[in-house]
Formats: C-alpha cells, sequence, structure tokens
C-alpha cells in the first residue's frame, strides 16, 4: 500500500469509528419506545431537522452522479436542483399539514396516515409493500456509492465489496441504537464536512485546470455549447417537456416520500418545518460544484471511461492524499447518512401497522393495548425489518450490481403513486379506499407498462407523471360511482397521546381531523 492510500485508509477508518460514536451516543438519556427511535418523539428544533433533511438531499448521487451527468449529458442535470427547491416550497404546506395529521392521531408513517384515513388496514399494508419496494433500490445505490467513493478516495487499497459492507455496517449499528436522532447527529459532521468540501472544489477544481471560473464558462461556451442547452449532449431526448414533466412530478413526490416524512413528523411544531422549508432550498446550492466539476472534467479527461468518478478522479489527481481523504469521507458520509434514514422508514412503515396490530382505526381489526412491553417489541420487530432490508440491498450490490438499481429509476415514479391515498385523501374527504387502491394500481400498472416497453419518456414526458394522472382520474371516477363515500375519522379516544399544541395548525390543516 503506498503512503498516499495509507493516509487516506487511516482518516476513512477514524471517521468510521467517530461515526458509530457520535451516532450511539445520541441516544444517551432518551427513550427507549418507537415513537422515539423512529421520529424523535417528534422532538427536534429547525436545526436538526434541516441538517437531517439535508442529509437526505444530498447523497453519494450528489457527488458521483450529479458530476457524471453533468460530465455526459450536461444541462438535463439542473433537473435535480430545479425539482428539490419546487419541492421544498410545496413542503411548506404539505409538512405541516402532514404534521398536524399525525401528531393528532400518534401517526409515525404513510402507512400509519393511509390505514387511519380510510379506517382500512389492508391499505395501510399495501401502501408498506409499495413503499419498500421503492425504497429498497435507493438503499442498494448509497451501498454501492460508497463503494465507489471509498475505493477512490484510497486509491483503489480497500475494495468496493469491503466499502459496501463497511458502510452497511457502520449504517445499521447507529441507526439500530440511536434511530431518527442518530442520523441527525451523524447528518451535523457530515454537512459540515461536505460545505467545506464543496466550497474548496468550487475555486480549486477551475483554477487549478482551467485558469479560473472565467476561462472555465469561456471554454464552455465556445468548444461545448451543447451540453449548456436541452436536450443536453446525448441525453436520450430529455428535452424541456421531460425536464418540467420530471421536476413536477419529483417536486410533489419527494414531499410524500417515506424519508421526508420522517423528518416532518420528527419536528417539534409546524413552525419548524415551515421555517425548515425556507431554509433547505439555499442547500441546493452546493449542487452546483459538482454540475461544475463535472463539466471541468470534459477538458481534462476528456475519454473517461466511468462519468460517475469524474470529481473523484479530478480530486486524486490533484490534490494531497489528506485532503483527498476528507472530501471523500464528506463523500462517504453522504452515502451512510441518506441510507440510515432510508433503512429506518423501511422499519416505520412496517411498525404500527403491520407488525403493530395496527391503529385501531377498523373496528375488524381492533387495536391492542399499547403497552410498554407491546411498544418494545413492535419497535424489535421494526428494526428486525430495517436489518432485512439493509441485507437485501446488500446483497444485491454484492451480487447483482445492476438489477435493483435498474429499478432505482423507477423509485420515484413508483412512490409518485402513494400521493393520492397519503395526501390528496386528507383534503378530499368523499375519497375512499377503494378509489385510492383502484387508482394506485391502475398508476403503478402503466408506470410498468411504459417502462417494460421503453416508452419512458413518452414523447418526451416522464412516464410517471402520465402514470399519476391515469392514477388520479381512476380515483376520482371511482370515488363519483361509489354510493357512500365515509368522512375521514375523527380524533378518537386513543389518540389524544401526541395532539398539536394550541394554535399551532395553519388555516391550510385546521380542515385535517
Amino acid at each position: 500500500m503506498s503512503g498516499s492510500a495509507a493516509v487516506a485508509t487511516t482518516v476513512f477508518g477514524l471517521a468510521m469509528v467517530a461515526t458509530i460514536l457520535i451516532g450511539v451516543l445520541s441516544a444517551r438519556g432518551r427513550s427507549k419506545g418507537l415513537a422515539e427511535w423512529s421520529v424523535s418523539s417528534r422532538g427536534l428544533g429547525v436545526m436538526f431537522i434541516w441538517l437531517l433533511m439535508a442529509g437526505e438531499t444530498y447523497t453519494s448521487f450528489s457527488f458521483l452522479g450529479t458530476a457524471g451527468w453533468s460530465y455526459s449529458f450536461g444541462a438535463p442535470i439542473l433537473y435535480l436542483v430545479a425539482y428539490l427547491t419546487v419541492g421544498f416550497a410545496v413542503a411548506y404546506i404539505v409538512g405541516p399539514a402532514l404534521w398536524t395529521y399525525a401528531s393528532r392521531h400518534s401517526l409515525i408513517s404513510i402507512a400509519d396516515i393511509a390505514e387511519f384515513r380510510f379506517r382500512s388496514r389492508p391499505l395501510g399494508i399495501l401502501v408498506a409493500v409499495v413503499g419498500t419496494v421503492f425504497l429498497v433500490p435507493y438503499i442498494q445505490v448509497q451501498i454501492q456509492g460508497m463503494g465507489v467513493v471509498v475505493n477512490a478516495m484510497t486509491y483503489g487499497s480497500v475494495d468496493l465489496h469491503v466499502a459496501a459492507v463497511i458502510s452497511f455496517v457502520v449504517a445499521e449499528v447507529f441507526i439500530l441504537v440511536s434511530g431518527l436522532r442518530g442520523s441527525a447527529w451523524v447528518s451535523a459532521l457530515k454537512d459540515v464536512l461536505v460545505i467545506l468540501a464543496v466550497v474548496f472544489l468550487a475555486v480549486y477544481i477551475p483554477m487549478h485546470y482551467l485558469g479560473g471560473f472565467s476561462d472555465f464558462m469561456q471554454r464552455m461556451v465556445t468548444e461545448k455549447p451543447e451540453w449548456l442547452t436541452f436536450p443536453g449532449h446525448a441525453s436520450g431526448g430529455r428535452n424541456a417537456a421531460w425536464f418540467l414533466s420530471t421536476v413536477v412530478l419529483n417536486a410533489v413526490t419527494i414531499t410524500i416520500f417515506p424519508t421526508t416524512v420522517a423528518g416532518y413528523l420528527s419536528a417539534k411544531s409546524p413552525n419548524a418545518l415551515r421555517r425548515n422549508a425556507l431554509l433547505l432550498p439555499w442547500y441546493q446550492l452546493l449542487l452546483f460544484v459538482p454540475m461544475m466539476v463535472g463539466a471541468t472534467a470534459l477538458f481534462v479527461l476528456p475519454t473517461l471511461g466511468n462519468p460517475d468518478l469524474a470529481l473523484f478522479s479530478l480530486v486524486t489527481d490533484s490534490l494531497p492524499s489528506p485532503v483527498v481523504a476528507v472530501i471523500g469521507v464528506a463523500g462517504a458520509l453522504s452515502a451512510i447518512v441518506p441510507m440510515s434514514v432510508f433503512m429506518l422508514s423501511i422499519g416505520t412503515l412496517w411498525g404500527k401497522t403491520v407488525l403493530g396490530g395496527g391503529n385501531g382505526s377498523d373496528p375488524r381489526h381492533p387495536r391492542p393495548d399499547v403497552t410498554h412491553d407491546h411498544d418494545l417489541r413492535t419497535k424489535r420487530l421494526s428494526q428486525a425489518v430495517c436489518v432485512l432490508a439493509g441485507l437485501v440491498a446488500l446483497g444485491g450490490s454484492l451480487f447483482y450490481p445492476n438489477t435493483l438499481v435498474q429499478l432505482s429509476v423507477l423509485s420515484y415514479e413508483g412512490l409518485a403513486q402513494l400521493v393520492p391515498v397519503v395526501l390528496l385523501s386528507l383534503f378530499w374527504r368523499r375519497m375512499t379506499a377503494r378509489a385510492g387502491i383502484s387508482g394506485m394500481l391502475t398508476g403503478l400498472a402503466v408506470m410498468t407498462a411504459l417502462w417494460a416497453t421503453d416508452n419512458d419518456p413518452w414523447h418526451g414526458v416522464n412516464g410517471g407523471i402520465i402514470a399519476l394522472a391515469a392514477n388520479l382520474v381512476v380515483t376520482f371516477a371511482v370515488t363519483r360511482l361509489s354510493p357512500g363515500t365515509p368522512a375521514a375519522p375523527r380524533i378518537p379516544a386513543h389518540g389524544r397521546t401526541a395532539t398539536a399544541p394550541a394554535g399551532s395548525a395553519s388555516p391550510a390543516t385546521k380542515g385535517l381531523r
């Protein structure tokens, strides 16, 4: 092992030990119940909510895929900044609405929300299954991203598979012990390193290779104009129609993403979420740095075999090993933090609704007595699901690296089909469980058919938004044809254990009962 590799590997090892310690120690003095593990007992303030949700948006894809797309396609990568920023604007309304509803009825996941809203445990279970199917590929993407980052930062000394196993173990250890609070504390370390790394790269990379930012832009305009306009360079038809439809679809979907909802429900109050929605778009400015680095690689490494390595190829080529190690640790933590939240969210999806006997909203499935022992048993079962989901993703990354990753392309489109039953139903009291299930299955079928027949995008339009449109049409039609439509349930006697503070609900959420 070379001296540079030894330094980078040592820094990486110390960083992983520190990550586990920070995550585990964050649980000291906290309760051991399911609510604390899954949503931090709804006790996180604005700063920790911001760190947690920012950590979910700046993932290993930000270091690898963003630079890679910029290198390969150019302008289409701007959809990433656009949909996240628009999504946070939507979250200004949606976040407090979901927090108010879930807090009043002691709910901790989108599966719980769907079950309680429709008084249908089967629907809640279906939401948990669909959410799991489309979240597991995201875990695998982070595991494989971690492997690529660590392999690059250690100059090939740490094998991809070894790095994948390390990332799984580190994430599982602190998420099982500390839950969502552990992810928030680790995200604090991760965000400090990310901000330092990308601000440094924004100045250093153009200056080192191209003489400065103005020279970089001049060369892009004169030599690579195709990368600066839609549909970009060899992007497969990702034109303005694809851009707009993808931004709309992803901006709506991210507001009910299981990991996003976990962030919502961990907040102290709706006002913390509103402040967070105003702050988070600023964080997305950091995404322009890997885009710029990827574009710089066009001039420095014009024949790069793997575009996803654009950023780390320049970093390892031009910087001393200690700096490479720090940037690599930032990239590694950008995989570990979202990976841990994804695994926790899957465990939470299966917690009360599937494994805990339901929320008592369906008279055919009365809620069991929520004793301390029952709560701990449900938490342990949720943690077991969390481990199982992580093992499935780890196995996929080790033995079938291209199988589940292909499904990650469909993840946003699949989760978008949950929008009517999780979000629209809270505002549309006439909507029925039958309508929600019919619409969801229709949307999933349309989405799968478009993808399987290689028609996504369809005439330049994102296939997911076409599927969501079909979902909404069927949902509306079945609801209108239903003979009787029950209203959303009001607060039952057992649901008053976590009521919203007086005066905390905005006019947009006062109608949610």
